[in-house]
């Protein structure tokens, strides 16, 4: 007899695939996920895959919302620059762009990616969890301009192929020229056969990588599955899971929703500043975030590294060495990458020069860790490859 908690919980169109591999499945934002595969040596085999080589992930829960013109020119374009806080105007068609959506308290909604298809059409693809929240909030953010708002999240298989030889993976399943294909741009092109599915090169690990976009129907996807892995056999590709996804974020120094980034945190703290672009005109939240900046900081997100032993947790809370609380962890684990215990927190603004030493509560115990800069760590970056703006 099913769990019944589990058979409450969303799927992807691959689920099968995963249960199928042996993958420890978890409820992660309401859907059933994988978030290792012990038979391809775990969490860490998968995040060094990505870094040395090429992992796939299934990313299929993410939302997708796009939103473009009905009759007036332009009418799109003026909604996402309303309800987002980069410059979508800046982008050329075939363009993706970092950003993020705020309440009027200049805190986070989500964060987003926004593409721009078309001259008056854009899709930005939301976080798994805030799903059903962001796409009420768009639409009624949006609902004085006249463009339509579109929920696709469930049209899609979403799958992330990361690391430095994906597009060696990808090139093998797709008539698209990838060598052309800057960071955070996109195009359109043959997928595992099927014509004209979205090609991204965009991700969430800190490494170069694509996401593709097909038909969300279960054979399609398991066939496409199959597909990206026997073309990525030679290069040892692996499954990977959400384990891994997050230590591949957190050294990247990467934002995850109610950790980095909620609805108590403002643009500033969370140190996106390069993103927010209030020089553009009005959007939502910019007279709060004009204001917070007015009044100054007091605190920020920096990066800790343990000097003493413990894995500094999510939650756990920062102090003084006398045990004054002053801050807590957003995210922490250790990386292996580096083979250090890293982690990200909000701690005041005094207390965080580089190589200053901050304690952690680790169960009671007040464990040393310094600040260090962030990300931990950073890809070369190939010469076609752009920075997100």
């Amino acid at each position: 007899m099913a769990d019944p908690v589990t058979a409450k919980l969303r799927k992807t169109p691959l689920n099968a695939v995963h249960r199928a591999l042996g993958a420890k499945m978890v409820d992660f934002g309401g859907w059933e996920m994988p978030v290792e595969y012990p038979s391809t040596g775990g969490l860490v085999a998968e995040h060094k895959a990505v870094r040395g080589g090429v992992g796939v992930f299934d990313v299929s829960h993410m939302g997708d919302i796009r939103i473009h013109a009905r009759r007036t020119s332009g009418a799109a374009l003026e909604a996402v620059q309303y309800i987002t806080m980069n410059d979508a105007a800046r982008l050329a068609i075939g363009q993706a762009q970092y950003s993020a959506m705020l309440y009027p308290e200049g805190t986070f909604v989500d964060d987003v990616i926004v593409h721009r298809l078309g001259e008056d059409d854009f899709l930005l693809v939301i976080n798994a969890g805030t799903r059903e929240k962001d796409i009420n909030w768009v639409r009624e953010s949006t609902k004085d301009f006249d463009c339509s708002v579109v929920d696709l999240s469930d049209s899609y298989t979403q799958l992330a192929i990361q690391g430095p030889r994906a597009v060696d993976v990808v090139q093998r399943l797709t008539n698209a020229n990838l060598n052309k294909l800057g960071n955070y741009w996109f195009t359109h092109g043959s997928v595992c056969g099927l014509e004209n599915k979205l090609i991204a090169r965009t991700g969430y690990t800190g490494e170069d990588g694509f996401e593709i976009y097909v038909p969300s129907d279960p054979k399609t996807s398991e066939e496409v599955w199959t597909k990206v892995m026997y073309a990525g056999r030679e290069f040892g590709i692996i499954p990977c899971g959400l384990g891994a996804r997050n230590t591949l974020r957190l050294e990247a120094r990467l934002s995850l929703y109610g950790h980095e980034i909620s609805q108590s945190i403002n643009v500033w703290e969370a140190g996106l500043d390069r993103f927010c672009k209030m020089e553009k005109g009005d959007f939502v939240g910019r007279a709060a975030l004009e204001s917070a900046k007015a009044a100054g900081l007091t605190r920020t997100l920096v990066g800790l590294e343990m000097v003493d032993r413990g894995i500094a947790r999510d939650g756990y809370r920062c102090c003084k060495e006398g045990g004054d609380v002053v801050g807590v962890i957003t995210s922490g684990s250790p990386s292996p990458t580096l083979g250090r215990n890293i982690a990200l927190a909000f701690i005041p603004l005094e207390m965080a020069a580089l190589g200053a030493i901050v304690y952690v509560d680790i169960r009671g115990q007040k464990s040393k860790a310094r600040v260090v800069p962030t990300p931990f760590y950073k890809r070369a970056r190939t010469p076609a490859a752009q920075t997100q703006s």
